[in-house]
């Protein structure tokens, strides 16, 4: 495993012997570092609601051979996109990212990679997204192009609100109605309230990954809620990952088979936010990481149930 001595143009945060640091070729490092490809997590978030999106589909209307393209295109899909956003996301970023200790080595501040550059990268990666997304069908088209206004507005949120993890949420769980709608062909109220229910886990696992900011978010003016919660926030991502469960409770309640599957994967996920809040300490940068991470398996477990009841 390489260290940061050892390949010195790594992102600080990024975790210590990804792929693109130990095996990508030197020239197209910056890149998919500005796309946060060494740092697989936020695709995984971006994904997960997606794969809910598929098995409540199933769960609703039984399976379809076309539901496995779903499944794979949701995948490419969020790996580009979730590109895309992160290059977007540094674009507007930019000037704070090098006043902060964690983002100054990303691709942009510290001269990687070019304003003009970063744009075509961006403009290269929607492109990609636009191909995977007119192969789902009308419903999830519109579905795609509405998703862009909350892409777009997101990076500013934390300028003008104290709550930017609502808008990350829209943005991140909005996959959940998009494949339900590639299914189905229309959208329902079980995706709908789905995605509220993501928006809530998108705020209880983004509050802990924005702890590890706090002191330099306030040095800069940049607002969050972890800034806003303070002390008391495990007190109150309690009460998110509890509003989390029981608006994904009602919309697997809204599904018509198998719901007893759905509900038992959706415990292995509370169990999974729960541990996590027993652990949490919002003044330990590295455990904080250790938590956000980890949401993968707590996205996985209920995706991986939901798969279940549509297929069973």
């Amino acid at each position: 495993m390489q260290s940061r001595d050892e390949r010195p143009d790594a992102v600080i945060d990024a975790p210590a012997g990804n792929w693109v640091d130990r095996h990508a070729p030197a020239a197209w490092r910056p890149w998919l570092r500005l796309s946060r490809a060494d740092r697989p997590i936020g695709t995984w978030l971006l994904l997960l609601p997606c794969w809910w999106g598929v098995g409540l589909a199933m769960m609703a209307d039984g399976p379809r051979w076309f539901d496995l393209w779903i499944v794979i295109a949701c995948g490419l899909g969020a790996l580009v996109m979730r590109g895309a956003g992160c290059t977007w996301n540094d674009i507007t970023d930019r000037d704070i990212d090098a006043k902060v200790a964690r983002t100054r080595s990303r691709p942009l501040p510290s001269g990687q990679v070019t304003l003009r550059g970063a744009y075509a990268w961006l403009i290269a990666q929607g492109l990609v997204g636009l191909a995977i997304l007119l192969t789902l069908g009308p419903a999830a088209i519109w579905m795609g192009v509405a998703s862009l206004a909350l892409v777009a507005i997101y990076p500013f949120a934390k300028r003008f609100t104290w709550w930017p993890q609502v808008f990350l949420g829209l943005a991140f769980n909005w996959g959940v109605m998009l494949a339900y709608a590639a299914h189905m062909g229309r959208l329902d109220l079980a995706p709908v309230v789905a995605w509220l229910g993501g928006i809530a886990w998108t705020i209880f696992y983004d509050t802990i990954y924005a702890h590890q900011d706090t002191e330099d978010d306030a040095l800069i003016g940049v607002k969050s809620t972890a800034r806003l919660f303070g002390k008391a926030s495990p007190r109150i991502l309690l009460g998110f990952a509890a509003l989390s469960v029981l608006l994904l409770a009602l919309a697997i309640g809204l599904t018509g088979r198998n719901q007893l599957i759905g509900f038992t994967g959706l415990i292995g996920f509370a169990a999974h936010l729960l541990w996590q809040l027993r652990i949490f300490d919002p003044d330990q940068s590295l455990v904080c990481l250790r938590l956000f991470r980890s949401n993968r398996d707590a996205g996985l477990i209920l995706a991986l149930f939901l798969a279940i009841a549509g297929l069973a």
